[in-house]
């Protein structure tokens, strides 16, 4: 089987044409267990099918590396982007990606001096944030969740959950390479507050322009980069009041811009996709 290996911001899949394999939905939760290990698979922090769609002009099925299905990956939607406009599977510069049944807007920015096909940047419309508790889902008495308690091995922290497709808890820290996120995350992961679990955002104000991230994705750890998760952080920023509408998010393995104009809008997220290598391996 052929596959392709790509990171937006260091946060790497493994890319595989869907057209050109069928397999079961079983058999796509043993590969993508498979390929995500870093030591005896390829390595990543899962498995993306790149399919044909009646609604769209592709669909993104995401795996995390433990095998459950992803809804939305900012990063891994953004590289599936450039793969096929980069391999030719579409002339288009705007185009439009189903993923859990969501369709994305896509927009590239491309080097039109290029001699071979080369997108500069991917901008994404991530659709409007979801808010209320019952359909993020975090079980709360209150309609949302917005800076509020939640005790963790015996500390108490403050979250604000948001919905990008995904859950999300997005969680303040003073220094967020000191927070002890190897030994906290699966915590917040797996708190009972979170029936489909949750990704974690733990977030340091550097001004109203610009933050630095670390993130907890459920089903996979620590991640270099969390594009559904920079989206959240935005929307987070601005419900409390410490963030202007566009920001630039600082993650492990790179830079995102996202916009958000408030309530009614949607959240605008624009980066880089590369590919790093392509090969065949034996499933």
């Amino acid at each position: 089987m052929k596959f392709t290996k790509m990171q937006g911001c260091g946060n790497d899949y493994v890319y595989i044409n869907g057209a050109e394999v069928d397999f079961s939905p079983e058999k796509k939760v043993e590969i993508a267990k498979k390929l995500s290990d870093r030591h005896f698979g390829i390595g990543g922090d899962g498995v993306i099918f790149i399919n044909p769609s009646d609604q769209a002009d592709f669909e993104m099925e995401m795996y995390n590396a433990d095998g459950s299905r992803g809804e939305m990956c900012g990063n891994g939607i953004r590289c599936v982007a450039v793969y096929v406009y980069c391999k030719g599977l579409t002339d288009k510069k705007e185009f439009r990606i189903i993923s859990a049944g969501k369709i994305k807007k896509i927009w590239l920015d491309v080097d039109e001096h290029s001699q071979t096909r080369k997108v500069n940047s991917v901008c994404v419309d991530m659709g409007q944030p979801v808010l209320e508790s019952e359909n993020i889902p975090v079980l709360s008495e209150k309609k949302t969740v917005v800076n509020e308690p939640i005790e963790i091995e015996g500390n108490v922290y403050f979250h604000t959950c948001v919905s990008m497709g995904n859950p999300h808890a997005v969680v303040y820290v003073d220094d967020v390479d000191k927070f002890p996120l190897e030994r906290l995350g699966r915590y917040f992961e797996n708190h009972p507050s979170f029936p489909k679990r949750v990704n974690t955002e733990f977030i340091q104000i550097i001004d109203r322009q610009n933050v630095k991230m670390r993130v907890w994705e459920r089903g996979t750890g620590e991640t270099f980069a969390c594009g559904t998760g920079a989206c959240a952080t935005a929307v987070a920023g601005i419900l409390n009041g410490c963030t202007d509408q566009e920001i630039t998010v600082h993650l492990l393995g790179g830079k995102l811009k996202i916009k958000w104009e408030g309530n009614g809008h949607p959240v605008y997220m624009t980066g880089a996709a590369e590919f790093v290598f392509e090969g065949e391996i034996t499933v």
